[in-house]
């Protein structure tokens, strides 16, 4: 397979969408040095490539069932599954060294992280909680930018990983709707599928909600300065817009603007995280 199709596959531009979640982590942990934020970097890239790799494979019978997936690559029959799983692993090994590029907590913890890659394609298929599985799994990101600095454990990176994951927990209610009625038929555990609609979308508000007390949290903990709670007080507002749109009369209209909003989370609250440790306390 190609580098074009396999970066097709496993959504490659999305990666910038999550880069700035491990970045939070290495802001809270002082800012670090710059083989830091390389390292972390080529851990989470790796990650993500892992992760969608097994995730493709896993679910390529699913996805060819599924109208809204069929024309994935997999799904299509475009590649081998033998070879996206080779390719799933040599990740997982390149994120293991550079766990180990960053300290001995960080290599033991990387092991953890490929079993949760590998684990979480399955989830759907027996619990309606794979929502909050998928956020944990973002929330390491933060959590492993932080102890890639300072190799100790911490509460505070934990509190800063819970926003992540319950941000994206939320997130992934709203994201499932599209397959509400496919998975009921296919008999998998999504939370809507399962719970309806309605009931989806208000998990999707007190996820989000507990998202922002969460960050608030952290940010009294970590006593971050006035960059931080400007780039909170944006996200507040974007969260609150997204809300507002899943509960659109046009779901599908909805749902895609919903998603192209949260883009901005995730580099506002960098940047304001990046603006209180490096400039407003200059």
């Amino acid at each position: 397979m190609d580098f074009k199709k396999f970066s097709k596959m496993i959504m490659m531009e999305q990666t910038l969408f999550a880069l700035p979640f491990a970045y939070l982590g290495v802001l809270f942990a002082g800012g670090g040095a710059f083989l830091d934020w390389v390292w972390v970097a080529v851990a989470l890239i790796a990650a993500r490539t892992a992760g969608m790799s097994f995730n493709r494979v896993i679910d390529r019978d699913i996805d060819r069932r599924n109208p809204r997936t069929k024309d994935r690559i997999l799904a299509r029959g475009d590649a081998n599954p033998a070879e996206v799983l080779v390719y799933g692993a040599a990740a997982s090994l390149v994120l293991i060294f550079a766990a180990y590029m960053l300290n001995t907590l960080c290599f033991y913890l990387s092991f953890v992280a490929v079993a949760m890659l590998v684990s979480y394609s399955y989830f759907k298929r027996f619990t309606s909680s794979s929502h909050y599985y998928l956020g944990l799994i973002e929330a390491a990101a933060p959590i492993g930018g932080y102890l890639g600095v300072t190799g100790e454990f911490d509460l505070l990176p934990f509190v800063l990983g819970a926003a992540i994951m319950l941000w994206i927990a939320g997130l992934d209610l709203v994201y499932a709707i599209q397959d509400m009625d496919f998975d009921r038929e296919e008999r998998l555990y999504s939370f809507p599928a399962r719970y309806g609609l309605k009931r989806t979308l208000a998990a999707s508000t007190a996820s989000y909600a507990a998202a922002v007390s969460a960050l608030a949290g952290a940010g009294f903990l970590g006593r971050r300065g006035i960059g931080y709670w400007v780039g909170v007080a944006c996200v507040t507002v974007i969260f609150t817009a997204q809300q507002r749109l899943a509960r659109g009369e046009d779901q599908a209209s909805a749902i895609k603007r919903f998603f192209e909003l949260n883009g901005y989370v995730a580099p506002v609250l960098f940047i304001g995280t990046f603006l209180d440790v490096y400039i407003d306390r200059s």
